[in-house]
């Protein structure tokens, strides 16, 4: 190990605030992008926000919010504690894995925000999508590699700017619009609490938004930046819930009140919700604006993002000696800068596509779903090590203690396990195709990425990839 570089440890903590964990935490898991999708159910996106929360975000968050102020380490060392190593790296593993197909998906949203602020008929163009997935990575990349503190004060600042404030404006406008005596576009009536069952169909769209959710215990890693830990992460954890449940269920009401639903589809953009509620007030001017706000948001979730599962990866290799040396390279200001360019190189490929094949939107689409299955393996796991934890460490000193835990973990055992299931039926734009196939590269890409790969880093490991674990 003689030849690698030293690493330099910083001489002092870089603490950040607990309100500042919980603007990360939100930013890494709320945004306006499902807002348009969900006003087409109108009242009923109440309800379909509702459920989900009760059983994956309240689950996730209370244990969570236990397991860190029990247990520093992260996700690795609460199931391997209570498990076992080999599942503490699989689950540190899914949840670094499941990032390498959100950044292309998170930044393309990006491309095409940003295509409104100048032209939007960019939007369509895979040249401009692509150079602007490369270039904003590589630019992520740069700032998360100067530490923590700076991407927590960006992340903040972007939630803030480019959620809150537009969240907060668009919530505004529909009281307006509702003050001035024009009628709701969507029923508002107890009739309509619940959407309509359909099926199959009504489950996979509750269950979906199960994965709104996902990412309250990322941020769990940055829990010894804080100089209280036992009391601020569990109030973090709190904070966070609250924010993102009215990020995802107030600005969706509004548009629901101002848009009709046949004028909003599936597909339809964040930018395109706005520009039409602005054309209401005659305020369209302010579409670019808020276009801006919108991209700094969303490049604030992908800086936590950035800083969040890779370092929790890293930790845990270069104490077990998981990742090969190369891999667990320390930059100047202790940052996994090379397993972010590794994973940046995965990225540029994936834009790349953009630029030189016409339709790649099945495709990416089915590799969305395949991280999906791998990050579930992570929650899966999660709840089974909190329940054994509990049993096998029942003194162990714990700043916050989730009450009815082991009824929580079932709860949230059973959601994730419900998704991870229903990833498993093909789509409507799948339904004349091969059920067959789809199953078969589904859950051969789940269990590839989220079981022979990290399986194969865990058989080739040596006693010389370990190394001196970072303060």
């Amino acid at each position: 190990m003689s030849s690698l570089p030293t690493d330099r440890s910083p001489a002092r903590p870089s603490w950040i605030s607990w309100v500042a964990l919980a603007l990360m935490t939100t930013s890494s898991v709320a945004s306006l992008r499902p807002a348009p999708t969900m006003a087409i159910y109108g009242l009923a996106c109440v309800f379909l926000y509702l459920v989900p929360a009760l059983v994956f975000l309240l689950p996730t968050s209370l244990v969570s919010a236990e397991l860190a102020s029990g247990w520093k380490g992260g996700v690795y060392n609460w199931v391997a504690r209570g498990i076992s190593k080999p599942m503490g790296f699989l689950a540190v593993w899914c949840q670094f894995a499941m990032t390498i197909f959100y950044y292309p998906s998170l930044l393309g949203y990006v491309a095409s925000t940003l295509a409104y602020v100048f032209t939007p008929s960019l939007a369509g163009n895979g040249l401009w999508t692509a150079s602007v997935i490369v270039i904003t990575y590589w630019a992520g990349v740069w700032i998360s590699s100067r530490g923590t503190k700076g991407v927590a004060g960006l992340a903040s600042g972007g939630l803030i700017i480019g959620t809150l404030v537009p969240g907060a404006l668009l919530v505004l406008l529909g009281f307006v619009f509702l003050g001035q005596g024009n009628a709701s576009a969507a029923p508002m009536t107890a009739d309509h609490l619940l959407p309509a069952w359909t099926g199959l169909a009504s489950l996979v769209l509750i269950v979906n938004n199960f994965l709104s959710y996902s990412g309250m215990e990322m941020n769990a890693v940055h829990v010894s930046s804080l100089r209280d830990p036992a009391k601020g992460f569990p109030r973090a954890m709190f904070l966070a819930m609250g924010l993102v449940l009215l990020i995802f269920i107030l600005p969706a009401l509004a548009i629901s009140w101002v848009i009709p639903a046949d004028q909003l589809s599936l597909t339809a953009g964040v930018m395109q919700a706005f520009d039409a509620v602005f054309a209401h007030f005659g305020w369209q001017f302010l579409t670019p604006v808020i276009g801006i706000m919108l991209v700094i948001a969303s490049l604030g979730g992908m800086l936590t993002w950035l800083a969040g599962p890779s370092k929790g990866l890293l930790l845990i290799s270069r104490q077990e000696g998981y990742l090969p040396p190369v891999l667990q390279r320390l930059n100047k200001n202790g940052v996994q800068q090379n397993i972010l360019v590794a994973q940046g190189l995965i990225t540029t490929g994936i834009a790349l596509l953009y630029a030189f094949i016409p339709d790649v939107s099945s495709a990416y689409w089915i590799f969305s779903v395949i991280t999906t299955q791998v990050y579930l393996i992570m929650y899966l796991l999660l709840f089974v090590a909190a329940v054994r934890l509990r049993r096998k460490e029942p003194e162990h000193p714990r700043g916050f203690r989730a009450p009815m835990l082991v009824g929580l973990c079932g709860v949230g055992f059973t959601a994730s396990l419900a998704a991870l299931l229903v990833g498993f039926i093909p789509p409507s734009q799948f339904s004349s195709g091969n059920t067959g196939l789809y199953l078969l590269v589904v859950g051969g890409g789940a269990i590839g990425l989220g079981i022979v790969v990290p399986l194969l880093f865990y058989r080739l490991r040596k006693p010389s990839w370990k190394m001196e674990v970072a303060t």
